[in-house]
């Protein structure tokens, strides 16, 4: 069995039931966390269908979190879903809107400051590239 990500006609992902359940249950944990709804519907008759510019606003919004963050406990936690998201957002043709480094100011749960570019965009582009390979439509 597997469950289909929708944008009218189009799939963006077919994962199987597991995958989509848990990859679902990290929507809601980030909607909550960022404080906006991701444009993710509920999952119904095995469709999820996703809003996109809701999901546009989601995706920059998760960008923006992850940047005012520098530590590795959360890096490790979050990597994995926002790679999986911006496979989604590319599929979607999201406008993904990396945000300008933020230096160390500003920044909240920072373990180890970084200054400049931080690594996790270079990071996350490569994971997102060789996991849309693996991601079936």
């Amino acid at each position: 069995m597997s469950q289909y990500f929708d944008i009218g006609d189009e799939t963006l992902w077919n994962p199987s039931n597991g995958a989509a359940r848990l990859f679902l249950r990290y929507v809601r944990l980030y909607e909550e966390e960022l404080g906006v709804p991701s444009g993710f519907g509920v999952m119904r008759n095995d469709e999820c269908e996703i809003d996109p510019p809701v999901f546009e606003t989601f995706v920059n919004a998760l960008l923006h979190w992850h940047d005012s963050r520098s530590h590795q406990v959360i890096d490790a936690l979050s990597h994995g879903f926002t790679a999986t998201v911006l496979v989604l957002a590319e599929r979607a043709r999201i406008e993904v809107r990396w945000p300008e480094p933020s230096g160390c100011e500003g920044r909240s749960d920072v373990q180890v400051p970084m200054p400049g570019q931080p690594a996790w965009w270079a990071t996350l582009r490569e994971s997102a590239g060789a996991l849309s390979r693996r991601m079936p439509v």
